[in-house]
C-alpha cells in the first residue's frame, strides 16, 4: 500500500507532457458542454417532446454507436496521413458548431439529427486523439497520462450537470434556455486544441507501408483481438447513462435536481480515474480492469432493486467507480497491444466493435424497460457484465 501511495505523487503530474495536459483540458471543456446537454436531454425528450423509452433507447444507441463506428475510419485516416491533430480539430469543431441545434429542436427527429452529427464529431476526433496521446505519452507513465486525461474529462462531465442544475434553478426549469449555456465551453475546448496542442512525430516501421490495407490489421496481434472481443461483450452491459437519469426521475428526484445523478457519478469517476491509471502502471492492468467490472455488476444489481434516493445514490456511486477503473484503462491497453504505425486503426476497430455493442445495448435496454420495467433492464446488464468478467478472468494473455 505504501508503494502505491509513493507512486501517486506530484512527480507523476510534473513529468506528464504539456500536450497531454492541453488535451485533458480540451476534454474537460467539451465534456462540460456535452454533459450539460446529456443530463437534461432524456427528460427533455420524454417530458417536453413526448418520446417513449424505446425512442430514447434508439436515439441514444444510434448516437453513441455512430461515434464509435466513425472512429474506425478516422483512426485509419490518422495512420494513413500520419496527421492526428487535423482530424481531432475537425471532430471537435463539428461538435462545437452543432450544439445550438439542441435548444432549437422542436421534434424528436431534430434531436436525433443533432445527436447524430454531434456524435459524428466525437467519432472523428476520439481515435486520432487517443492515438496522439499514445504517441506523446512516455511508456513508463502511459497509464498515468491516460488516467489524467480521463480525470480532467470527467471533471468536465461533473461541471456540466452542475451548470445544468444552476441554470434550471435560475431560469425556472426552462430546459431550452439552459441548453444554450452549453455553447460556451464547447468553443473554449476548440480554441485550446487549436493553439495548445502540437502534432506528434510518428516513427514509421518500414515493414508496414504508408498505404494502410485491410490485411495490415492482422499484424496488430492476437492479444489485441482478444481485448476487442471481451470489451465488446462488456459494452453490451454499458447502456447509455440516459437510463440512469430516467431512473432518477422514476425514483422521485425533482426535475431541477435530476442532473445531480451525473454530478455524483462524474465526481466519483474524476476522483478515481487518475489513481486507477497510476496503479495500472505498477500492477497487472487486468487486475484493475476486473475490479472495475465487479463495480458495474454491483451497480446494476443495486439499481435494479432501487426504490429510494439512497439506493439510487449507491448505484450511481458504483457506476462511477466502474467507469474510473475501466475506460481510461481500456484505452491504455489498446496502446499496450498495438504497434504505433497502426495505432489509429487499432483504436478505430476497437471502437467500431464497442459501437455496435452499444447500439444493441441501448435499444435492448429501452425495450426491456418498456415491457418489463427498469429493474429487468439493469439485471440484464448485470448478466452481460458477468460474462465479460468471466472472459477477462479466463484470458491468459499477459497484457489483457
Amino acid at each position: 500500500m505504501q508503494n502505491i501511495k509513493n507512486k501517486i505523487s506530484l512527480k507523476n503530474l510534473v513529468s506528464i507532457p504539456r500536450s497531454i495536459w492541453a488535451l485533458g483540458f480540451v476534454s474537460l471543456f467539451m465534456d462540460a458542454s456535452s454533459e450539460l446537454i446529456h443530463s437534461l436531454l432524456p427528460v427533455f425528450m420524454v417530458s417536453t417532446l413526448g418520446a417513449s423509452m424505446v425512442s430514447v433507447g434508439i436515439i441514444e444507441g444510434i448516437a453513441e454507436a455512430t461515434a464509435l463506428i466513425v472512429k474506425i475510419f478516422s483512426g485509419t485516416l490518422s495512420d494513413y496521413f500520419h496527421k492526428r491533430k487535423l482530424l481531432t480539430v475537425i471532430g471537435y469543431g463539428i461538435s462545437a458548431f452543432i450544439k445550438p441545434l439542441f435548444p432549437l429542436a422542436s421534434t424528436i427527429s431534430l434531436v436525433l439529427g443533432a445527436r447524430f452529427v454531434d456524435r459524428i464529431g466525437k467519432g472523428i476526433r476520439d481515435a486520432p486523439r487517443d492515438a496522439m496521446m499514445g504517441d506523446i505519452a512516455p511508456p513508463e507513465i502511459r497509464g498515468a497520462c491516460f488516467g489524467l486525461r480521463q480525470s480532467l474529462d470527467t471533471v468536465g462531465a461533473f461541471l456540466g450537470p452542475l451548470l445544468a442544475i444552476v441554470g434550471m434553478l435560475l431560469l425556472s426549469n426552462n430546459i431550452r434556455a439552459v441548453l444554450w449555456i452549453a455553447i460556451i465551453p464547447a468553443f473554449i475546448a476548440f480554441i485550446i486544441l487549436t493553439i495548445g496542442v502540437k502534432e506528434p512525430q510518428i516513427q514509421h516501421n518500414e515493414k508496414i507501408k504508408t498505404n494502410i490495407k485491410i490485411k495490415d490489421i492482422r499484424k496488430i496481434g492476437a492479444t489485441y483481438w482478444q481485448l476487442v472481443t471481451i470489451a465488446g461483450i462488456f459494452t453490451l452491459a454499458r447502456f447509455s447513462e440516459a437510463f440512469l437519469i430516467l431512473k432518477a426521475k422514476d425514483t422521485g428526484l425533482s426535475i431541477a435536481f435530476i442532473p445531480l445523478v451525473m454530478v455524483a457519478m462524474n465526481f466519483i469517476y474524476a476522483f478515481a480515474a487518475y489513481p486507477a491509471g497510476i496503479i495500472s502502471d505498477k500492477i497487472n492492468r487486468k487486475t484493475v480492469l476486473l475490479i472495475g467490472i465487479v463495480f458495474l455488476i454491483i451497480a446494476d444489481i443495486v439499481l435494479g432493486f432501487t426504490n429510494n434516493l439512497w439506493m439510487l445514490a449507491l448505484g450511481v456511486t458504483f457506476w462511477g467507480m466502474h467507469l474510473a477503473f475501466t475506460q481510461g484503462l481500456l484505452a491504455a491497453m489498446v496502446t499496450d497491444t498495438t504497434p504505433q504505425e497502426l495505432r489509429g486503426t487499432a483504436y478505430g476497430v476497437f471502437n467500431f466493435v464497442c459501437g455496435i455493442a452499444m447500439l444493441f445495448s441501448s435499444i435492448i435496454a429501452g425495450i426491456l424497460w418498456t415491457r418489463y420495467g427498469s429493474s429487468f433492464a439493469f439485471f440484464t446488464g448485470a448478466i452481460f457484465t458477468t460474462l465479460a468478467f468471466v472472459g477477462f478472468l479466463w484470458s491468459t494473455a499477459k497484457k489483457v
